[in-house]
């Protein structure tokens, strides 16, 4: 299943930011990008000549719309102009726990205003308050906190003041002076620099196609950190094959690809174990979901760590007569399993996807008769629980489709597969 990330922005006529910008930007990092105009902007390279806001209603039907129908994993906002806009994003989202990247647009590039003067104060009060991150401009932090920023320590000022709320900050330092463009990403426990050469001119829709990228990174379940890292990756080769559109600045490139191969890769895990518990959420019976839950994680080929492993944020339940995620597919989510996975693929690297689940021995009858391979685990007094599994495999002789644990203080099994389908073909064989 593709996933999606939504931008909540103004219409750019000459389309090099706002939503035309977004929506090339998510695209490129293989992202749907579902849309909310807040306004309609006559502009282009040189100026921006008109400015049509939408009502309020219409702001809240595009929302209503697209929430109600698809599941969105990550928001953006660019323009929003006015507190009335403000006021209907800032309630509907808080509504959903959805990560937003606030870009807190008040000035297009060259050079006119965007928002209205009942803006700012909204801006403060509703939404940096429920956001992920807020990705704020030189010009842009001076006017949220009330003062000059000119030194670092006034910029790491700015960002405690941005983030006093809850919310991370990403202080973009391209319009500050020096060689380098030091952007400030400050996050609870401090601030840290991000150093990148400075180009000779940041290009129109720079700031907009910069959120973008990290809410389209965080829509494919990149941690904030390095959804932000990577997207100033992406960003500075946008600004490096900038091009000219028309008479006045040049606009950013929005269509380039992560830096990395094994970054796509691990895209393509994400999608895959997607659709696997999808699946398996939908026709799964309920009296197989064990009370403290189930998980699938998918790893990628030789993992060092949870965080090269996707699984389900919190496991999968049953709630009102359904199953129910306890958060996203992401990766570093299942510590556990994660380290099960990683013993298990010693003994042999093409299997990569694990499914836990509850048992007794009447499934483990099952799995037999379905002609599985199922081998009990066998469990040596003090030894870790991930090398057990590997133990446990490599003294029963092949590997075995199943590891079941029917003795521990929480009976289950271990589904192994080469990937989520396998492992669903496997575990479906009972039914």
């Amino acid at each position: 299943m593709m996933r999606t990330a939504l931008t909540i922005a103004g219409s750019d006529s000459v389309g090099g930011a706002g939503i035309q910008a977004d929506i090339k930007a998510m695209s490129s990092v293989g992202v749907h990008a579902a849309s909310v105009i807040t306004a309609v902007t006559a502009q282009n390279t040189s100026s921006v000549s008109a400015i049509y806001p939408m009502s309020a209603d219409a702001v809240q039907a595009q929302l209503d719309a697209v929430l109600s129908d698809c599941d969105v994993k990550a928001v953006k906002t660019g323009m929003l102009y006015s507190a009335e806009i403000i006021g209907v994003v800032a309630d509907t989202l808080e509504d959903y726990e959805i990560p937003l990247i606030v870009d807190p647009v008040m000035v297009a590039t060259v050079g006119d205003d965007l928002c209205d003067k009942t803006y700012l104060r909204a801006l403060k009060e509703k939404l940096l308050p429920i956001c992920a991150l807020v990705t704020p401009n030189r010009h842009e932090a001076e006017q949220l906190t009330g003062f000059d920023i000119k030194t670092e320590d006034d910029a790491e000022y700015a960002c405690e003041m941005l983030g006093r709320d809850g919310s991370s900050v990403l202080l973009k330092g391209g319009h500050m002076a020096g060689k380098s463009v030091i952007d400030y990403l400050y996050l609870s426990s401090g601030v840290t620099e991000i150093v990148n050469p400075r180009l000779k001119t940041s290009g129109h829709g720079s700031g907009c196609v910069l959120s973008a990228y990290i809410a389209a990174n965080m829509a494919n379940g990149l941690d904030l950190v390095t959804a932000v890292h990577e997207a100033r990756k992406m960003i500075q080769n946008s600004i490096q094959t900038q091009y000219a559109i028309g008479k006045g600045v040049p606009v950013v490139n929005p269509i380039v690809r992560m830096a990395k191969k094994e970054d796509s890769i691990k895209v393509d895990i994400l999608r895959d174990l997607d659709e696997a518990v999808k699946e398996l959420s939908e026709t799964i019976p309920l009296d197989l979901v064990p009370r403290n839950g189930m998980n699938m994680a998918y790893a990628k080929k030789n993992a060092k760590g949870p965080e090269e492993i996707a699984a389900v944020e919190g496991r999968m339940t049953v709630s009102r007569d359904n199953v129910k995620l306890g958060g996203p597919v992401k990766y570093g989510a299942a510590e556990h399993l994660s380290y099960v996975l990683m013993e298990v693929m010693k003994t042999n690297p093409d299997i990569k996807c694990v499914l836990e689940t509850g048992a007794d021995k009447t499934l483990i009858r099952d799995f037999e008769k379905a002609g599985l391979d199922v081998a009990p685990i066998k469990r040596k007094n003090g030894e870790n629980i991930s090398k057990t599994f590997r133990a446990t495999i490599e003294a029963h002789g092949k590997f075995p489709d199943v590891v079941s644990d029917l003795d521990g203080k929480n009976p289950k099994v271990n589904i192994f597969g080469k990937n989520p389908k396998d492992a669903l073909v496997k575990f479906n064989k009972i039914f």
